[in-house]
């Protein structure tokens, strides 16, 4: 696995990144598909959501993308508005968690039914008026399959607790990692720690790189003169850390001035 960053949301063409999104929907479709109303009830890993309410979000999420999708295609280049998300949201919420399951399982169907049709290289280009601005379709599928990935592994993690983020898909999300690390670290802990600069080693596969922290935050693909400290672990588990998912089962070791304390304060996930 060759891991790369990047400033850019998600380059490259459509094809991989759904593929991945493909392959992760069927994966966590096998995962849930026998779950009783109890067991839909558990808690995930995703903060106080029950399995139920993550397969909630994520359905209710690939209703409104299908919708958004749509309306780029239409090229009605209006973002959604809070005003016509809350009515989804609630409509959803009301659900039992069977139902929920069930209707995650068909909202997902058509929002891949509809990438999938778009896919094809003569088709024209298409830009989502997605909540982050008009992106083009790859930036657009790398949005969706961060969310994908990671709130699949809440629900397999919430299962089985040595559950992990596939490799191809780690190898994906870290294209895109520096954006995430960048729009949501947590300012208050950013300010205490900088300036400082951690060399980050990843051990599966062995890479070295650069946690920048300034006045912004950023991922370098290259290795720090003056280090305050080492991060190191593997692609997938600093990936969850990052996503504020860090299990204290993850091999991840911190030294220096930077405590792993530290890192999870400045990622507090989403």
């Amino acid at each position: 696995m060759t891991i790369r960053t990047s400033t850019a949301d998600a380059p490259d063409t459509l094809r991989p990144w759904l593929a991945a999104l493909h392959t992760s929907s069927a994966r966590l479709a096998h995962t849930v598909s026998a779950l009783s109303e109890e067991e839909l009830q558990r808690p995930s890993k995703a903060g106080a959501w029950s399995i139920a309410q993550v397969l909630s979000h994520l359905g209710s999420a690939a209703e409104i993308c299908t919708a958004l999708i749509q309306r780029g295609i239409a090229g009605d280049e209006r973002k959604p508005m809070r005003e016509e998300l809350e009515p989804v949201w609630n409509r959803w919420n009301a659900l039992s968690p069977l139902a929920q399951r069930e209707a995650w399982h068909a909202a997902d169907a058509r929002h891949l039914q509809l990438l999938d049709s778009h896919e094809a290289p003569q088709k024209q280009p298409v830009r989502v008026p997605y909540f982050a601005g008009l992106l083009e379709m790859p930036v657009y599928a790398g949005y969706r399959l961060s969310e994908q990935s990671v709130h699949a592994w809440d629900i397999e993690a919430a299962l089985n607790p040595q559950a992990t983020v596939p490799a191809p898909e780690t190898r994906l999300l870290w294209q895109r990692l520096d954006l995430v690390a960048t729009r949501f670290r947590d300012a208050d802990t950013l300010t205490r720690l900088a300036p400082a600069q951690l060399a980050l080693t990843l051990t599966e596969p062995a890479t070295g790189m650069m946690l920048d922290l300034g006045a912004e935050l950023h991922l370098y693909p290259c290795e720090p003169a003056e280090p305050a400290g080492v991060l190191s672990g593997t692609a997938e588990a600093v990936l969850r850390l990052v996503y504020g998912r860090h299990q204290s089962t993850d091999n991840i070791q911190v030294t220096g001035t930077i405590t792993l304390d530290d890192l999870q304060f400045l990622f507090p996930g989403f």
